[in-house]
């Protein structure tokens, strides 16, 4: 049975090792390369999360009708992979994903020969896919200043097009270390797939090579272990993140590097007792006086850096955020909403921003039965459970079950570090 709600209080120091669940991009994008390549044997280090498992599922059990829930990046991926594969499926998923767009891919896949009907409102799942294996592909426009995934998902079936694809992006393109981290791992899987100037991407007709291959640990699961340690009461915290490196894929792993800005800092560790390795990060730095910084090519970060610096008391801007209307909820509204239990935010199309007035006395007042709900949102609940960092009282957050979409064992890796979890 779903737990209503959650109770949580923080330790005075953070000091331990976590280790991260493996990186939900990843292992959602090797899934598909994968299953492409007829390879039976599965990736490595696959992710635990809801939408790593709704995707195994689907490949491995092909139902007539797949049910991926809540999960954006499956429903985007499957519908390309659906195309590309013989038989007929209708794919479907929660009231909110009935509602999430999906116009633009099914527009650009009908282009290119997929069979794809509505099987509800236009431009929304559900969909009926009847598969071919003979799309012939070649070139393509598409905006770039949509989802990134809708991308990815042409990118990963192009090697099996008879003439490739030549893709050209038009705007603005969001999220292209998203799109970097995809052709690096076509690549891995032998397709011929790069960059052939700063808008256009061409893939080659060259099928993929079944490889082993390992998912690395997810940079967007640590951001949050980053929030905590820049809001630790005690300079002298420090946590072990297990099996992460500076010099990853992810777009996400800019993390880091932005972070220096809030006072926290980054080194690599090895355990030569067990061979242990990734990084450590401990509170030192200057922090500075005002955050700002263009999220377009790593959204799922904005959550993260609203809260972190709202509770800092560092005003900030955070720009390039529309593809946030269009997540599990509308991130920025939710954010202001909840967020704005603490301070008063500025919203825009694109952007969100804080000047520095909080609503309430935040150390002497705000953590009385303060609840926060989480609008199906992982991403919601994970970056607000650090606001109780900075309170004499516990916080409360409806709906915790969320975070099994990306990083299920969250709550379990909270007691572990110190903090105290329970139902309310």
């Amino acid at each position: 049975m779903p737990i209503s709600t959650l109770s949580i209080s923080s330790p005075v120091q953070l000091q331990g090792r976590i280790k991260l669940p493996a990186s939900k991009s990843i292992s959602n994008r090797a899934l598909l390369i994968n299953a492409l390549s007829q390879n039976k044997e599965l990736p490595d280090n696959l992710s635990d999360c809801d939408d790593t498992q709704v995707m195994l599922r689907a490949l491995q059990e092909m139902p007539e009708t797949i049910d991926i829930g809540a999960a954006g990046t499956a429903m985007r991926f499957l519908t390309a992979y659906l195309s590309v594969t013989p038989g007929t499926h209708v794919i479907t998923g929660t009231e909110r994903m009935r509602h999430r767009p999906i116009g633009i891919l099914v527009d650009a896949l009908r282009k290119l020969g997929a069979q794809i009907q509505y099987e509800g409102e236009e431009g929304f799942p559900p969909l009926r896919i009847t598969g071919r294996t003979n799309l012939e592909g070649g070139k393509l426009t598409v905006a770039g200043d949509v989802s990134s995934q809708y991308i990815s998902a042409l990118l990963m079936i192009a090697p099996t097009l008879s003439h490739g694809l030549e893709l050209t992006l038009t705007g603005d393109i969001a999220s292209r270390p998203y799109l970097d981290m995809t052709l690096t791992m076509m690549c891995d899987f032998g397709a011929h797939a790069k960059w052939t100037s700063p808008t256009s991407i061409e893939v080659q007709p060259v099928p993929y090579t079944p490889r082993l291959y390992r998912i690395e640990s997810d940079w967007s699961a640590a951001s949050y272990w980053y929030e905590m340690m820049a809001l630790a009461p005690q300079r002298d915290s420090w946590i072990e993140l297990v099996g992460l490196t500076t010099e990853s894929i992810q777009g996400d792993s800019r993390v880091w590097r932005w972070f220096n800005q809030l006072g926290v800092q980054t080194s690599p560790f090895h355990d030569d007792s067990d061979g242990t390795e990734g990084v450590c990060i401990r509170q030192g730095g200057h922090l500075t006086c005002f955050f700002q910084e263009d999220f377009s090519h790593q959204p799922d970060l904005a959550q993260t850096f609203a809260v972190t610096c709202s509770l800092q008391n560092v005003p900030f801007r955070l720009s390039g955020l529309q593809s946030l209307r269009i997540k599990e909820t509308d991130r920025i509204e939710a954010l202001k909403r909840e967020l704005g239990k603490v301070v008063s935010l500025e919203a825009g199309p694109d952007y969100l921003e804080w000047k520095g007035n909080y609503n309430i006395d935040i150390l002497d007042r705000m953590g009385h039965n303060l609840t926060f709900d989480t609008y199906e949102d992982h991403r919601m609940a994970m970056s607000l459970a650090p606001i109780c960092m900075v309170l004499n009282e516990p916080i409360h957050i409806n709906n915790p079950e969320v975070v099994s979409k990306s990083y299920p064992g969250f709550w379990s890796d909270l007691e572990k570090i110190g903090f105290y979890i329970a139902c309310s």
